[in-house]
């Protein structure tokens, strides 16, 4: 049971719920029913959530098939705090239109890291597994 990542994907499905709850807090409050109706908090809201559907299903799939792959649990919980924490803040990164924005480019550069590390890891397990051996 990949017991780790089905933490994860739970918890991540949490936090898309809490951008999602943020989108339609501005569209109430603007009462702007679809689009963005101009309005530069909805735009960087919407935007938002839409990178953190953009990267956290890789996120979550590579965590997935390294955890059933053998990955040390410890490392994956450690990069899944670290990604939801990355997340949260460049969530409210995000709010904050002026650039440069520091928030925003810390939530980038943790979901890049993590995305490469992740790939990286992958691949290299991927190519250091034993060869499956075959009976005739």
């Amino acid at each position: 049971m990949p017991s780790v990542s089905l933490t994860f994907a739970g918890a991540l499905a949490l936090l898309n719920l809490w951008l999602a709850f943020r989108v339609i807090q501005v569209r109430r409050s603007g009462k702007v029913l679809v689009g963005d109706g101009d309005n530069p908090l909805l735009v960087c809201r919407m935007r938002a959530q839409a990178n953190f559907v953009e990267y956290t299903p890789f996120v979550l799939i590579l965590m997935a098939l390294i955890e059933i792959a053998g990955g040390p649990k410890p490392w994956l919980w450690g990069i899944g705090i670290v990604y939801v924490l990355g997340r949260i803040v460049h969530a409210f990164g995000m709010d904050r239109r002026s650039m440069p924005n520091p928030a925003r480019g810390v939530g980038a550069c943790v979901t890049w890291a993590i995305l490469l590390g992740l790939g990286l890891w992958a691949i290299w397990m991927a190519s250091h597994a034993p060869a499956a051996v075959h009976y005739l």
